[in-house]
């Protein structure tokens, strides 16, 4: 069965038929850290849309090794090592990054940018899209569990 957005390995395979609530570029040093991209394509789905064959068995790493007790973690396969998303650990989002997730990141595209600091030094995105010092500001959280 085709799905509307599909990824992961080949030990677990992601999917959604509903559309993300939030697709953006980030700019934050966490997603630096771990991506090792100076930006970051990110899209989070609502946690309950974005189904994971055999969650279970992933490997799960906190995502901000600075706040380990931090609500994401990054889960990647414990057979071959792809990540595969990120999960919230309080069941609000889910989160892909189409590049390294096997994901369509034409299907996806990143509507603005997000955690950009001026101060870093790095210049202001100058591609048309927004950006913001955060989320977008109409952003809303899910209920989480």
């Amino acid at each position: 069965m085709s799905h509307k957005h599909a990824g992961g390995c080949a030990h677990h395979q992601t999917h959604s038929d509903a559309d993300p609530i939030d697709n953006h570029t980030c700019h934050c040093s966490v997603c630096k850290r771990v991506t090792g991209q100076p930006t970051t394509h990110v899209v989070f789905f609502k946690h309950g849309d974005l189904a994971v064959a055999g969650a279970d068995s992933l490997k799960r790493i906190p995502f901000n090794d600075q706040n380990p007790g931090g609500p994401l973690e990054l889960c990647v396969c414990e057979v071959c090592g792809t990540p595969i998303m990120l999960d919230d650990k309080q069941g609000r989002i889910r989160v892909v990054v189409p590049n390294l997730m096997g994901y369509d990141a034409t299907n996806l595209p990143a509507t603005y940018h997000a955690f950009h600091d001026p101060a870093t030094g790095a210049a202001s995105p100058d591609d048309g899209r927004p950006v913001h010092e955060g989320l977008r500001p109409d952003f809303v959280w899910p209920q989480g569990r």
